[in-house]
């Protein structure tokens, strides 16, 4: 939902296909961008199509991220739209999405032909859910394998995060507190409670609430994210909307499943970057 919100907030989809193609595994993965309409608001979704495989990972199509009015905001109040996102920790049986690890992704990146901002800021979300899954799982950084996240779906999503935030080319990003869901949910380790430990890793030191939905409303993925992008998080900020965009999940729940963002300019300005 991420990725759709800040399309539909104004990034270009023709542009963000043509950054995500510098990664060159672009023959794995088709991405498409369609207007959708969730409760009455118009807005956009995203798909990410793996190529030749029995998967295809919809954004918000399980779980509703941190911003959406689905957790019982009203908004993700940002000063550029805090990008947030969503993970299918579950995939598709029959799927076989590649194992990947930190070094793996790393020279993926580092690797293309992305410009440098794009690049370190990819890694620093990736870096995050890494240095969590090693000490949840208490395993050694390099020996973390990715399961969900080092899959193409998900680099594209990281990936894509990050084009979109520097596209935007704005000074800071404002994010609510974080709802976190509850109950449980299966991943590749069998069932973990909500909100996943890698995410409650992720989140330390950033403000959350819990229990507003009965399922995971923020993975690691969407976790590392505003981790990585967010300057400060404001429960009810002071701010002059300039445009507004809609991110619509697939998962139709009783609170509409949507990631609302804006493009803000207000009298307060965050001075530090995002945190490293």
């Amino acid at each position: 939902m991420n990725l759709a919100a800040l399309i539909d907030l104004g990034v270009s989809p023709d542009y963000l296909k043509a950054e995500l193609a510098k990664l060159a595994i672009d023959d794995e993965f088709e991405l498409q961008c369609q207007p959708e309409i969730c409760n009455g608001i118009l807005g956009m979704q995203v798909h990410v199509r793996l190529n030749g495989q029995q998967h295809e990972h919809s954004h918000g199509h399980e779980h509703p991220h941190a911003h959406g009015h689905e957790n019982g905001h009203e908004d993700g109040h940002t000063h550029a739209g805090a990008p947030a996102h969503v993970h299918d920790h579950n995939p598709a049986q029959g799927s076989h999405l590649p194992h990947r690890n930190l070094a793996d992704i790393t020279a993926i990146i580092m690797q293309s032909a992305l410009a440098d901002p794009v690049k370190q800021t990819s890694l620093n979300i990736f870096r995050r859910i890494a240095e969590a899954e090693a000490k949840v799982h208490g395993k050694a950084l390099e020996e973390v394998h990715f399961h969900e996240v080092g899959a193409t779906d998900s680099i594209v999503d990281i990936v894509g995060a990050a084009i979109c935030f520097h596209a935007l080319d704005v000074d800071a990003v404002w994010s609510s507190p974080l709802e976190l869901g509850g109950g449980f949910v299966r991943c590749a380790h069998g069932m973990m409670p909500v909100p996943a430990p890698a995410t409650v890793e992720i989140l330390h030191g950033i403000p959350t609430t819990r229990g507003g939905v009965e399922h995971e409303a923020t993975t690691p993925t969407g976790a590392a994210i505003i981790a990585a992008l967010a300057h400060a998080f404001k429960a009810a900020p002071a701010m002059t909307t300039l445009s507004t965009g809609y991110g619509i999940g697939h998962r139709r729940t009783e609170r509409p499943n949507m990631l609302r963002v804006h493009l803000a300019e207000v009298d307060e300005v965050a001075v530090a970057g995002p945190a490293s």
